[in-house]
């Protein structure tokens, strides 16, 4: 067990990973948590209560979680004195599951983004992100029903990987006149320069993940979107690295568009589509997509634009996850809302509906669906946060504890 200056590791177990690749969870997992910064520690009070007794609901004392305090952003910075310390990544890697509130990118210096330096040092490549409506939530959309999709977008690579040059720098001034010269590419000398790596390995592990998905949850497609009619070398590699590793590791149980006419059969339908025309068709025709696989820059503005389908980030879940360690980081999707803070006001949807995510990926299913039912039950009471409540008519208006509250008191309701 690593050494920790600051965590405090309470009395449970660890979730390992056998020797099958599939995760082993004790009947009391130490779990890591971030409460987060702003509006964190509301929405982690209220989510932490709704868990636990989801758990006991489910469990009946057989079970439950050890919750385990790690620290990243503002309270890490007052606690540790740095934003993101080597022993919050050493608790991550050891315990194998954590879940996090939003947290404060800092301004002047340290880290870019501390979400994003979490996903790079844990090597977490896939984010996956689930997308479905809740009857009742306030929609822009006509028929927000039809949206059920599951997002796999790459973590690690693409523009996202921060290889930039400042203009005007002289990193920027050697490496115009490097391309310049090497590759005869005219370049105005006052840009700002990124590099943008696709690779093999890192496009067919989040390809895979996406697939592996597809076949366990019985899923009918898988999308794979691209910008490859323009940047061919990247965005396009991916797309053919993907109909590659259908051949090479799922053609008994999927099969790519041109190779069926668009006829899969009892297969899994594996096809593509341009990243702009995927945007206009999740608005039109939303029911043709399943699973989706992409990269990083088109899986966030994806993901945040079909999350504004059914009802916006609030209430969207999501997760970083290495399939080949078995390390994974549950998370808000949301911002820190610091106006917002300690006001018992905003929605812990995200939070608890990550914490949906997290439960079934330590395989405590009943725990899932109890605290999912419980949200179809409270929302379609109405009882909802005040984002939700200033939407919708008739609504009962519940602070952000009381929502948890509501949640809590609808377990195994009818």
């Amino acid at each position: 067990m690593p050494d920790f200056k600051f965590i405090k590791v309470p009395a449970g177990e660890r979730i390992v990973l056998n020797a099958q690749g599939k995760l082993q969870t004790p009947d009391k997992p130490i779990v890591a948590f971030i409460e987060g910064d702003g509006t964190g520690p509301d929405i982690w009070r209220a989510s932490q209560a709704v868990f636990d007794a989801a758990v006991k609901f489910c469990y009946g004392g057989r079970k439950e979680i050890a919750w385990m305090e790690i620290y990243a952003g503002e309270k890490a910075q007052n606690v540790c004195n740095t934003y993101l310390p080597d022993e919050t990544l050493e608790a991550i890697e050891y315990y194998n599951v954590a879940i996090k509130g939003p947290l404060t990118t800092p301004v002047g210096g340290g880290f870019r983004s501390l979400n994003v330096s979490l996903r790079q040092k844990l090597d977490l490549f896939a984010c996956v992100r689930p997308v479905r409506y809740f009857d009742g939530v306030p929609s822009p959309v006509r028929e927000p029903e039809h949206v059920d999709m599951m997002i796999f977008r790459e973590n690690t690579e693409d523009v996202y990987a921060g290889m930039e040059v400042e203009s005007g720098s002289e990193r920027a001034t050697k490496l115009i006149a490097y391309l310049e010269k090497e590759f005869g590419w005219s370049i105005r000398p006052d840009s700002g320069l990124g590099i943008k790596p696709i690779s093999v390995q890192g496009s067919k592990r989040l390809i895979r993940a996406a697939l592996n998905y597809a076949v366990e949850h019985k899923r009918k497609s898988v999308t794979l979107v691209h910008k490859g009619n323009i940047m061919k070398y990247t965005e396009g590699a991916f797309r053919k690295w993907g109909y590659d590793l259908v051949k090479e590791e799922f053609a008994d149980v999927a099969v790519g568009w041109d190779d069926c006419d668009g006829k899969p059969g009892d297969k899994i339908l594996v096809k593509d589509t341009i990243a702009d025309i995927f945007l206009q068709q999740i608005l039109t025709r939303p029911t043709d997509f399943d699973v989706v696989a992409t990269m990083n820059l088109n899986g966030d503005y994806m993901s945040d634009a079909l999350a504004a389908q059914v009802g916006g980030i609030g209430i969207a879940p999501g997760a970083n996850i290495n399939y080949e360690t078995g390390v994974a980081v549950f998370e808000a999707t949301h911002g820190t809302a610091p106006k917002y803070a300690n006001l018992d006001k905003v929605n812990p949807s995200s939070v608890i509906l990550s914490g949906v995510m997290m439960f079934e990926h330590m395989g405590w299913v009943e725990v899932a669906e109890a605290i999912t039912n419980a949200m179809v039950k409270t929302i379609g009471q109405k009882k909802v946060t005040y984002d939700f409540a200033r939407l919708m008519t008739g609504a009962t208006e519940l602070k952000c504890s009381e929502f948890g509250q509501a949640l809590i008191s609808n377990f195994g309701a009818k």
